[in-house]
Parts: structure tokens; sequence; C-alpha cells
């Protein structure tokens, strides 16, 4: 059986072909934004702020990079799930949970004290994104300050539901303004490239990189990755050329955007 591809990280490996798939191609551009963003501040150890971060799945791996890493997340389990899993990692002195949300999170983490903020999975889950994105960008430094964008794609959604036969849902997701597929949708909010990028514009950042994540990974049956030969290998190296891709972007199930405060502020 051939071996699974895998990401390595200081402090423990991101493995196994759902977290490849589903994260791979964050974390590549998220460690290298890092390793840039440490190189111009001169100093090894950046100040990282994960809003949402759950129980540590991109903060553990970021703080095995070396870097201090506070989460603010509102679910109490999941900040003991985080604390067990820094502590399983050996990065337990450099991960601080906090419990709070969008509407609190500068009263809990502080204002202009971090180097970055990831910020995922969380726009399409407030009730107003540019409202909740203003707050995100004041928790940044105002001196190189760079935001780790990653939210639910429109696109990905139309054709999910249209590859299901649920074609009535895949219109609506399509024609709805909140790129909703009806009423039971668990997602409030789900969004194209260029309503995100302007999201991130009117916070006062300057959009940088954006890539389409999970473009294939959610059309592809498992049992193909699980049973085809080199199979895994080869739909993360197709996920990976195709994120940079417009093409592409326009239907993933997620789209990353990586921005920065402007140079004057």
């Amino acid at each position: 059986m051939p071996s699974q591809p895998r990401v390595r990280v200081a402090g423990g490996p991101l493995s196994g072909p759902h977290a490849l798939l589903r994260a791979g191609v964050v974390w590549e551009v998220l460690r290298e934004a890092l390793a840039q963003r440490a190189r111009a501040a001169g100093r090894a150890r950046l100040d990282v702020l994960d809003l949402g971060g759950g129980s540590g799945r991109f903060a553990v791996p970021v703080a095995g990079l070396g870097h201090h890493v506070t989460v603010v997340e509102p679910s109490p389990d999941a900040l003991f799930a985080l604390e067990r899993r820094a502590a399983e990692e050996g990065v337990a002195d450099r991960v601080r949970g906090v419990q709070g949300d969008t509407q609190d999170m500068l009263d809990v983490a502080g204002r202009e004290g971090f180097d970055m903020v990831l910020c995922h999975g969380v726009l399409e889950q407030v009730e107003d994104p540019a409202v909740a994105l203003r707050s995100v960008v004041g928790a940044l430094r105002r001196t190189g300050g760079t935001l780790s964008l990653l939210a639910a794609g429109v696109g990905g959604a139309v054709l999910s539901r249209a590859l299901a036969g649920r074609f009535t849902e895949a219109r609506h997701a399509l024609e709805d303004p909140a790129g909703r597929w009806g009423e039971a949708d668990p997602v409030p909010h789900r969004f194209a490239v260029a309503e995100l990028t302007s999201l991130v514009t009117g916070a006062g950042l300057v959009p940088g990189e954006v890539h389409g994540v999970r473009v294939f990974a959610d059309l592809v049956p498992g049992s193909l990755v699980d049973t085809e030969p080199d199979a895994l290998a080869e739909l993360i190296r197709l996920e990976t050329e195709a994120a940079a891709r417009p093409a592409f972007q326009a239907i993933a199930g997620q789209l990353h955007v990586l921005a920065r405060l402007p140079d004057d502020q």
C-alpha cells in the first residue's frame, strides 16, 4: 500500500487524506506568509491570533513553528480540547485560549497586538461580515499586520448541489445574495472572490494572494482515493495547482485570501 503524503510541521504532522485535502493548500500559504512576516519584523517569534480557532487545527501547528498563538473561541469544550492538544504536541507554553467571539474579541485579546490574524470559517457564520471583519482588523499591528481569511465559496455550493441532483437548490444558491441553497442551509453566508476581496478592501486591507480550497476534494469519491494507487498524491497535486487559477477558484468549496495593512498605516 503506497504511503500517504504528509505535510510536516514542527510540533506534529498535518496528515491523512482529509486534513491534507482540506487544509494543505492553506497551510502551505500560511507557513510561507509567517516566514516572510518574521523576516520583515526581524524576529523569529510572531504573535498570532486565531479567531474561532476551535481545538487548534491551525493554532497548534503555528505554535509548533515557534510563534505565540492566542485562540479566541466561544466554545468551552473546544478550548479544553485545544489545551489538551497543545500539551500533547509540547507547545502549551505558546498557546493561550480565551473565550470570546467577533463581538468581544478586542476586549479579550487586545487591540493592535498581533502580527497575523487567522480568520478561518468565521465570516460565513456572522450576521454582518463587514462589521466582523473591521473588528478583526483592529487586532492587527499597524506595521505589517497580515490577515489570513478563509471563507465558504458560493461556487462550490452550487456545483455540489447540482452534482447531487438537487438542481433547484443549486439554482437558489446561485441566485441568492448570501449564496444559500435554501431554508435548511446551515451556512448563513457564502462568497465569490470579488465579494470577499471587496470586504477585505472595505476593512482597510490590501488583498494579496487568493486561493481556491477544496476545488475537487469534496467531489471525488473517497473510495477512489482509498483504493487507487497514488490517487491521493495526485489529487493533492491537482488541488495545489488549481488553487491559484481564477477559473477554479470560482468553483471552490472555500476561498482563502491573504491580506495586509497598507504600508502608510
